[in-house]
């Protein structure tokens, strides 16, 4: 290994996606969409458990969608830069997160529009928790590990999540509700 092969290393890791090729590279969307997986089927469940109505719900996933999306871009977008990332490369990342972000939000929006409020929240964990399945296994297979005790692990989790807002949006119906 010669003194240059280092640096030479590091700047391909630091090139933009060429276009078309993002979806077989999991890692560059997976902070995005795993985020919005368990963001989305925890204030589905959390605020139907405080029966909160399909507008409120429509309102909190929309917000996530946008605003939260947005303010967790810019974030990404900030370390790359201070990380000196090329800017193509911090661009292409941040569009990136941002869209996948967007589109599973806009998922569960689909959700709550379409399915009948009893069935929604079940529809949209196990929608979620299939989103999740198969971003690990797909990460799993980039990072060669086995992927199904990845994917336990990432469930769990998301489980946690889910249960933990179930819990917190029934507390709330009985002792905050009016």
């Amino acid at each position: 290994m010669d003194a240059s092969q280092p640096a030479r290393m590091k700047l391909e890791c630091r090139r933009a996606p060429r276009p078309g090729r993002t979806l077989r590279h999991p890692t560059r969307y997976s902070y995005g969409s795993a985020a919005a997986i368990v963001t989305s089927v925890g204030l589905i469940v959390g605020f139907g458990a405080a029966s909160l109505s399909r507008a409120a719900i429509l309102s909190g996933l929309l917000i996530i969608a946008l605003a939260d999306n947005l303010s967790d871009s810019l974030s990404i977008h900030i370390y790359q830069e201070s990380e000196n990332l090329e800017a193509s490369a911090a661009f292409a990342a941040t569009v990136t997160n941002f869209v996948a972000r967007l589109l599973v939000a806009l998922s569960f929006v689909g959700i709550v529009l379409t399915i009948p409020e009893p069935a929604a929240p079940i529809i949209a964990t196990v929608w979620g928790l299939l989103l999740l399945a198969t971003l690990t296994y797909a990460l799993s297979r980039v990072r060669h590990v086995p992927p199904w005790r990845e994917i336990g692990k990432h469930v769990v989790v998301a489980i946690v999540v889910v249960a933990t807002s179930r819990m917190l949006g029934g507390w709330i119906a009985v002792h905050v509700a009016s």
